[in-house]
């Protein structure tokens, strides 16, 4: 616990922000930023219940991210934080004239969920503030080695350990199952042989929740759980903690270099392992320069326009990338478009030691027995 107090120590140091319109970020504020990059984290649960003090620390907060949009801009991250319209009403900030054209239309599918959890995770916050979840987090269930499981799996088989995943919909194939029963499919996955799960906890999107995620746990599913979820806020890591989950994905095309290396690092002292997920070769660059990742994943879906293309893995696993996973041992997952035993050889030859599979196993009326499809023989211990 006291890892967590030294944490909580850091939470309540808030950068300074000059009034005065900016084209670009100084580096001054860039390193306030680095040293600060979760400024909102625990804002509005600190303020006090006064209309005036609320609205001003609002409006700061809004200007806070508007920051954080433009240091991902600069690390070719395209998914913006919130719409960069909107401020709090009577604000006068240096964002108003710069912005006050441009639309707050998400551009694609995942911007628009990201927009919509910023909105969600600040109102869990406000009801549910940091200390209690630091309480629930004592009174959770003992963290399971998630990455231990993974490698034991590929051991054993010979195969990429699988994560599968609990999942009823999502935005781009609409319901997955409709007699959905996620424990009744977490058992039969287990059965089936899969080392790990990955529970959705995204309810508007994919129409899961973290009561998923309890019943599973609490069900006495042995396999280590991880929560799959937009996560942006570090507050979210000790929720997800909470509720039960051994590992938590973080989403390169979403996080800044500093938040993802500040959330791995939060992880560590929590237990959990982070899944840390790419999607073309510059996210993957960025991520294999943050110090303490030991899983990524590389999802094959474009998260901006949600096409397939499995040959992605062996594009990103080719090379001087390949060399450095190989050296620093670090375990990497095949995500989405896998479908087939001929799917699986595929990304297991470009590299991976696990992967990630919902959509093709949890159609299946028996989900243990689309595993052996899946993989082309029984993998069940």
């Amino acid at each position: 616990m006291e890892s967590l107090i030294s944490l909580e120590a850091h939470f309540q140091t808030f950068p300074s922000f000059s009034s005065k319109t900016r084209t670009m970020i100084p580096p001054t504020q860039v390193n306030a930023y680095r040293q600060n990059s979760l400024f909102s984290f625990s804002l509005r649960a600190q303020v006090n219940p006064n209309e005036t003090v609320f609205e001003a620390l609002k409006a700061k907060e809004w200007e806070v991210g508007m920051f954080q949009n433009e240091v991902a801009a600069n690390q070719g991250i395209r998914i913006r934080r919130r719409p960069p319209t909107g401020p709090p009403s009577h604000y006068e900030g240096p964002f108003r004239f710069r912005l006050e054209n441009e639309g707050d239309v998400p551009r694609n599918i995942l911007e628009e969920i990201v927009w919509n959890k910023d909105k969600e995770v600040a109102q869990l916050k406000e009801r549910t503030p940091l200390g209690l979840v630091r309480k629930a987090v004592e009174n959770a269930p003992p963290v399971r080695d998630f990455i231990g499981a993974l490698r034991a799996a590929n051991e054993r088989t010979g195969l990429p350990g699988l994560i599968a995943e609990v999942k009823k919909a999502s935005p781009s194939r609409g319901i997955l199952r409709e007699n959905f029963d996620p424990v009744e499919i977490a058992q039969s996955y287990e059965k089936g042989g899969a080392a790990c799960l990955s529970v959705l906890t995204d309810e508007k999107y994919f129409k899961g929740g973290f009561e998923n995620l309890e019943l599973i746990r609490k069900a006495g599913v042995k396999c280590p759980l991880l929560c799959k979820e937009f996560i942006i806020d570090a507050w979210q890591l000790y929720y997800a903690r909470s509720k039960g989950a051994d590992a938590v994905l973080l989403i390169a095309a979403v996080l800044p270099d500093l938040d993802i290396e500040y959330m791995v690092k939060t992880c560590k002292l929590l237990g959990l392992a982070a899944l840390v997920e790419v999607h073309d070769e510059r996210e993957f660059d960025r991520v294999l320069g943050i110090e303490g990742v030991e899983l990524i994943g590389i999802n094959n879906r474009n998260l901006e326009t949600f096409e397939l293309d499995i040959s992605t893995t062996k594009k990103l696993l080719e090379g001087e990338r390949g060399r450095i996973i190989r050296e620093r041992n670090i375990i990497m997952v095949g995500e989405s478009g896998l479908f087939t035993p001929e799917d699986i050889a595929y990304v297991q030859e470009a590299g991976v030691r696990a992967v990630l599979v919902g959509e093709s196993i949890v159609k299946q009326s028996d989900p243990g027995k689309g595993i052996s499809n899946l993989f082309g023989k029984d993998i069940s211990v």
